[in-house]
């Protein structure tokens, strides 16, 4: 493996780094941050190339701001949002500790306030911005006149030559539904949330495609209302009286799944024994003090925010090209008992 050239005369950067073990820049990056989720053998190379090139930790956000100002703004809509703190959280990991400094903004989903912290963060003249929704619904672009480079995450960008980084829900629920199938149900049910948002209507197409996939219908009509435990509850006694023989049910959110959990305890119906049960959101402060715990699908948010802001990185570095559009993130589904009994 060749030695990089001393005499190149700037920093080496963790493209280089990457590009020189064969391995993706968001694994590059795990690897030199020590994650545990990466094989050894790939940690050992991208650490061997990064020793032939002089490359230490964080060299990609010294090496980027050169002549720059050392800092990148964040632009949310809903600080107290479940989805948005662990994205935020991923996006600061990334940026490293003391390498770049972060202003944080908190427009809380108004647009004037949106344009006022927008126009004090190029006041102060970032070096680029990361705006985080706290829904997966498309929100208006920024626009393309502004002198520094914006990535969209969790909220795509309504502009398609934005780039824009989201969870793919559509595969999260067809992740569930064929976890359910896996586990021997073929009577499943959907109950989710408010039929306005993006992430509703994708789950359900999520759920419809798994379930032709298997050769199955969905057991009665996907049920719309509120993201809410009372929700959840009040639909799924709807849910059992009209269709008393459903073996599963696929739920929207940790929420709703919540609430059916408590319904089917009250109809005497065994979880999972009679109906398997799973949420979305893997939002563990409910999964794991439900009972029994709750079978979710997880969005990955914090690597999504990681992600994010690795592709700020690339955006502000002009020897690469800046990718368009939306890219949907996997997601990951997270048994627990609701689904599988512990024997």
């Amino acid at each position: 493996m060749p030695t990089r050239p001393p005499s190149m005369g700037y920093p080496a950067t963790l493209s280089e780094v990457a590009r020189l073990a064969g391995v993706s820049l968001p694994t590059a990056s795990k690897a030199m941050n020590g994650r545990g989720d990466v094989a050894a053998a790939t940690r050992k190379r991208v650490l061997d190339a990064a020793e032939q090139i002089g490359f230490t930790p964080n060299q990609l956000a010294r090496s980027l701001l050169v002549g720059r100002s050392g800092t990148v703004g964040l632009l949310t809509s809903d600080l107290e949002g479940r989805f948005v703190l662990p994205i935020l959280m991923g996006a600061e990991d990334a940026f490293g500790a003391g390498q770049v400094n972060v202003f944080l903004c908190d427009a809380r989903g108004d647009h004037i306030r949106e344009q006022h912290h927008l126009k004090a963060l190029l006041n102060r003249r970032v070096d680029g911005i990361i705006v985080v929704g706290r829904q997966t619904d498309p929100r208006p672009s920024l626009g393309h006149d502004l002198p520094v480079p914006v990535v969209y995450a969790y909220a795509p960008s309504d502009d398609p030559d934005d780039l824009s980084l989201t969870p793919d829900n559509e595969a999260g629920s067809r992740l569930a539904v064929e976890h359910l199938i896996a586990c021997g149900r073929s009577r499943i049910a959907h109950i989710t949330g408010d039929p306005s948002y993006a992430a509703a209507q994708d789950r359900v197409r999520g759920v419809q495609q798994a379930l032709a996939a298997a050769g199955l219908e969905l057991h009665g009509e996907a049920m719309f209302s509120e993201w809410s435990e009372r929700w959840g509850r009040d639909a799924a006694a709807v849910l059992l009286d009209r269709h008393p023989e459903v073996d599963a049910i696929a739920c929207g959110s940790d929420q709703i799944a919540r609430g059916v959990l408590d319904t089917l305890r009250d109809l005497g119906r065994l979880v999972p024994d009679d109906v398997a049960v799973v949420g979305y959101d893997n939002w563990e402060v409910l999964t794991t003090n439900a009972r029994p715990e709750l079978t979710s699908i997880d969005a990955n948010l914090q690597q999504l925010g990681r992600e994010a802001a690795l592709a700020l990185f690339r955006a502000m570095d002009s020897s690469q090209p800046e990718p368009k559009g939306v890219q949907y993130k996997p997601v990951r589904l997270v048994i627990r008992g609701s689904t599988i009994a512990h024997r």
